[in-house]
């Protein structure tokens, strides 16, 4: 099963709330659900997938670098999988590179490797990774291994760099915070291209990111914005739009802890 190109995400989500969003974008027709160790919530959507007809949702999580060496990968995966009610995970992700590289990722992509034959999780990749680092992620365990790089892209920070060298070796790009923290619905470039759409600036937004080949994966808070953000998914955009929306990158990182890599 590929990783579907539209999906929820869940950062800062919690509790009964989040439970009932999962149980509703499931049946709303959602496909693809994104969380992490990190976010203290496998919990909740576990319980909101138990309440559904989940068995075609494709579910990610991310391994959280206090559990980088090879038997904590494995006993953190297991954790995850009862979390969210999943005989399998569908994909693992390392989730930050290691802060100064205290585990080596090699050892980290062994114990995903290890995972997967061990039927613990479907697919690996990474989340946050620069281009060196991709380089070595690759050299380790090959392209074909590293299904996805999920990264920081959106109008205002479109990490072009990193998205090309993905591309280049064939590895999807997901694209997290992709409404810039709601920023895109301010913005008077969205706001025109959506008018003549007769859509919403996030949907425009939304379209865009999937007109370029990349997976996206919006959070919200309101069952409303779900709806509105699943028919993102039927908008077609122009060569015109296109362009005037790549014309918008002005490298506006919004994630950026003290532990995040050397960014290209």
């Amino acid at each position: 099963m590929m990783i579907p190109n539209f999906g929820m995400g869940t950062f800062r989500l919690k509790g009964p709330t989040l439970t009932e969003l999962i149980t509703e974008a499931v049946a709303m027709g959602y496909k693809h659900i994104d969380t992490a160790q990190a976010y203290e919530n496998e919990a909740d959507v576990g319980k909101g997938l138990a309440q559904t007809r989940s068995e075609d949702v494709f579910v990610t999580t991310k391994v959280w670098f206090e559990s980088f060496k090879h038997q904590q990968v494995l006993d953190s995966l297991k954790q995850s999988a009862d979390k969210l009610q999943r005989d399998c995970i569908d994909m693992a992700l390392i989730h930050w590179p290691s802060p100064n590289d205290e585990v080596p990722m090699e050892e980290t992509l062994d114990a995903l490797t290890e995972a997967r034959e061990q039927g613990l999780i479907k697919h690996f990749g990474v989340s946050n990774f620069t281009i060196d680092l991709m380089d070595r992620a690759i050299a380790h365990v090959g392209a074909d291994n590293i299904m996805t790089n999920q990264i920081e892209v959106h109008p205002f920070m479109q990490n072009r760099k990193v998205t090309d060298a993905c591309e280049s070796n064939d590895i999807k790009v997901t694209a997290y915070l992709p409404l810039a923290k709601g920023e895109v619905v301010e913005n008077d470039t969205l706001r025109a291209i959506a008018a003549q759409h007769n859509v919403t600036a996030a949907q425009v937004t939304l379209a865009w990111e999937m007109q370029k080949g990349f997976i996206t994966i919006p959070s919200t808070t309101k069952t409303e914005h779900l709806r509105s953000n699943l028919k993102a998914q039927k908008i077609q955009l122009t060569a015109q739009d296109m362009a005037d929306i790549d014309g918008l990158d002005r490298n506006e990182r919004i994630i950026d802890p003290d532990f995040a890599p050397d960014w290209d």
